[in-house]
């Protein structure tokens, strides 16, 4: 099945016009606490000789996919001082005078630049308390800090993005093997050599809490949410926790489950593009980070996500027909439109 098209085809279907946003009103329903619970396992998948075991990694996958929707993958081929770099330059980044920030504004419905608890989640209505900086490749003029402001900063996210794009696309080839799909399906409508390209790498700084705020009932480093996306890639820090997954399973209860932050270890989740694109076999499950509790670590969160989202000409279309046809454009337009403050 071919999985892109002109753009027109599917964005000016009726059904597509008429979609009304499954996910985003499931979404306006979980604003509560809920309770948290340890039952359930979020796997730990080595990919270590990828080549050679991809058929027995394609299984594990698979099945914890369609299980927790949640994973985390070790082994996985980016070296830790990697790794430890671009947090170094995300810390750098955020610690910048808000003044040079500020001369780089997140670009209106683009996934680029830098915004400033401007995410308001539909499921809390209130801001998120965190400041990101995003890279969408195509979209970056003027955005860059010189080097004067920040020597290094370009090159390292550049090369960072390139190595998480090519993990995801190995992950998301395991699922194409699964579905059905040829090897390369999901590699041709993620490809950052056009300027439909629309995967996101995102610097995350959650802030410090003050104690004063430690006791407010509706305050949430990020409300609960599902990504946009087919496939998410979250780089966390040992000991800055506050992540929490909401198996479907225990959607009505909302049991929410604690993913523990790792340095080695990638936390990976299925999005809602990979969800349709499955007509529901993978899940997309609600997650959530928390606030910080007395007790608990209340320092600073940084985590670096990378976002696989189809480019904005590939048509998402499930196998079965359990959904109309979208363009990866017109999906990610409308979700932004509905997770950002006007």
């Amino acid at each position: 099945m071919s999985n892109t098209t002109s753009a027109t085809a599917a964005a000016s279907s009726p059904e597509s016009d008429s979609y009304g946003m499954t996910e985003l009103n499931r979404e306006a329903q979980m604003g509560g606490l809920g309770t948290e619970t340890t039952d359930r396992e979020v796997r730990r998948i080595s990919l270590a000789d990828f080549e050679q075991r991809r058929e027995q990694i394609a299984d594990e996958l698979w099945s914890a996919a369609t299980d927790i929707g949640f994973f985390q993958v070790v082994d996985h081929g980016i070296d830790m001082a990697e790794v430890n770099h671009a947090f170094e330059m995300s810390a750098k980044f955020f610690e910048l005078p808000r003044e040079i920030k500020e001369q780089f504004p997140l670009k209106k419905g683009q996934n680029a630049g830098w915004e400033f608890s401007s995410q308001v989640r539909p499921s809390v209505g209130t801001p998120d308390q965190k400041e990101s900086y995003q890279l969408t490749l195509p979209r970056m003029e003027g955005l860059w800090p010189s080097e004067e402001e920040l020597a290094g900063f370009r090159q390292t996210l550049l090369d960072f993005e390139h190595k998480c794009w090519k993990l995801a696309m190995d992950i998301l080839g395991c699922f194409a093997d699964k579905l059905g799909f040829d090897r390369e399906f999901f590699t041709r409508a993620h490809d950052p050599s056009t300027a439909t390209y629309q995967s996101t790498l995102r610097l995350l700084h959650y802030y410090a809490f003050p104690d004063a705020m430690l006791d407010e009932p509706n305050v949430w480093r990020a409300g609960a949410h599902t990504d946009f996306d087919a496939l998410t890639l979250l780089f966390q820090r040992a000991g800055q926790g506050g992540l929490q997954v909401l198996p479907g399973a225990e959607a009505s209860s909302q049991a929410w489950t604690p993913v523990e932050p790792s340095d080695e270890a990638i936390t990976c989740n299925i999005g809602d593009m990979l969800m349709r694109w499955s007509d529901d076999r993978l899940p997309s499950n609600f997650h959530r980070v928390r606030a910080p509790r007395r007790g608990e670590y209340t320092g600073p969160r940084y985590t670096i996500a990378y976002f696989a989202q189809a480019n904005t000409d590939a048509v998402i279309e499930s196998a079965a027909g359990k959904y109309p046809p979208i363009t990866g454009g017109d999906y990610i337009a409308q979700r932004i439109a509905a997770n950002f403050a006007k």
